[in-house]
């Protein structure tokens, strides 16, 4: 079965997908760039391997993004901080390469090369790394089966499987045993998860239930947020904010007409609204919206601040600090397909409001349940429950706490993972 699935893998999925991914990259520049930036992949992997100190032990990580890379960090900064190894970090997309390579606790960035046989093999024998770590479903069979063959460990970290996975299909839950079982330590977010991969029947792998590391990431973040000062005191003063984060067309639809329906009634209501991708037809597309109805201004102007009730943030990279200053939140996305990071707000002890478009977020649903979260389907259900939050102070109150022992509740995924990590 192991000859089978390898040959079966290497002669007809991988040559399909390198199809696959040529032919979309003549439409996609975020595709085309990640096939150029992996042209000199193993000249510059060979020449910055040269500046590694090869007395200490390597420890390789991969990330699918820059999402999941958010996941590893607190654990390559505990490494670096109780440890002298290096640190290779890589990705499979632009997006996480480009925007992660100054990241100060890394010795050598890269791209994964394509998942074949002999590049798979090429790029685990020229990093040569003492243990594999993989973060949350990025996982490549070439290069696990690569490090399988060089007798490397690795773990696959705050893993998840949800009950309809694909994964699961009869012909796929096959290969997928084979491949999770050259794994040596899966370790994953929740019980559930736990059970969905022994389902596979997996023999020679461990599977073990230790949290997840995007808890402590926005717990350690939303520490240093709390010093920032982007937005002075006297802005804020006798103003209720709500912000809105990561939000697509479809989000800003809906949110839009409902919070200058509350304006309307609460001259005290600030929203600060952060597009998912602030480009400038974006921005533009914002103040057209609400041009002539509501007076805005861009995040990049906010000391010529005169009265505004809408703050239109024009630049990426300051989201998890801004929700410091919200007494409620919206998280976009869930209205258009997937929900965005709701625990970056819910750390802070604010409400968190979303659409119905949380499948993908177990926090989402889980924020539900615990009471910090509130799905709202509509506009009128948007409207009533913003309206409930800016004028129900103690309503507010009670919500927020409940976001903030959600979060707090589940802090401690990284040392577990540290302490799986030594025992290796």
């Amino acid at each position: 079965m192991k000859k089978f699935w390898q040959v079966i893998y290497n002669l007809l999925f991988v040559p399909l997908l390198y199809l696959l991914i040529t032919f979309i990259s003549f439409f996609k520049p975020k595709i085309r760039k990640g096939i150029s930036g992996r042209k000199r992949i193993f000249e510059d992997l060979i020449l910055n391997r040269l500046s590694l100190n090869l007395s200490k032990k390597i420890i390789w990580f991969h990330s699918s993004s820059l999402g999941e890379f958010e996941q590893a960090k607190p654990i390559i900064e505990r490494l670096k901080k109780e440890a002298d190894l290096n640190i290779i970090v890589s990705f499979y997309s632009p997006s996480g390469y480009e925007n992660s390579k100054k990241y100060p606790y890394a010795d050598l960035i890269t791209y994964l090369p394509f998942d074949s046989k002999w590049r798979a093999e090429r790029f685990v024998e020229i990093i040569s790394p003492d243990l594999a770590v993989f973060m949350r479903y990025d996982i490549w069979p070439n290069h696990i089966w690569a490090l399988k063959k060089k007798k490397i460990p690795c773990l696959l970290v705050d893993a998840t499987m949800k009950k309809n996975s694909p994964r699961k299909f009869p012909i796929l839950k096959s290969f997928h045993k084979y491949l999770f079982d050259n794994i040596s330590k899966i370790l994953t977010v929740s019980e559930d998860d736990k059970s969905g991969f022994e389902g596979f029947g997996c023999k020679n792998v461990q599977i073990k239930v230790v949290g997840d590391t995007r808890f402590d990431r926005v717990y350690k973040r939303s520490l240093t947020s709390k010093q920032s000062n982007i937005i002075r005191e006297d802005i804020l003063k006798n103003n209720k904010v709500f912000i809105a984060g990561s939000t697509w067309l479809q989000d800003e639809e809906i949110l839009i007409p409902v919070f200058q329906k509350l304006l309307k009634y609460d001259k005290s209501a600030l929203m600060i609204i952060a597009p998912h991708e602030p480009t400038l037809l974006n921005l533009e597309k914002l103040e057209n919206e609400f041009s002539g109805k509501v007076s805005t201004i861009r995040l990049s102007y906010i000391n010529n601040y005169s009265n505004q009730r809408i703050i239109i943030v024009d630049s990426i990279g300051v989201l998890s600090i801004l929700y410091n200053y919200a007494d409620v939140a919206f998280i976009g996305g869930s209205f258009k397909l997937n929900v965005h990071n709701v625990l970056e707000a819910a750390v802070y002890g604010v409400p968190v409001l979303f659409g119905p478009k949380i499948e993908n977020s177990q926090e989402a649903k889980m924020l539900v349940d615990a009471g910090g979260g509130i799905l709202v389907k509509n506009k009128n259900e948007f409207y009533r429950t913003l309206r409930k939050l800016f004028w129900n102070e103690e309503f507010r109150k009670t919500c927020g706490k409940k976001s903030y022992d959600y979060v707090h509740l589940h802090i401690g995924a990284t040392d577990k993972i540290i302490n799986e990590i030594i025992d290796m």
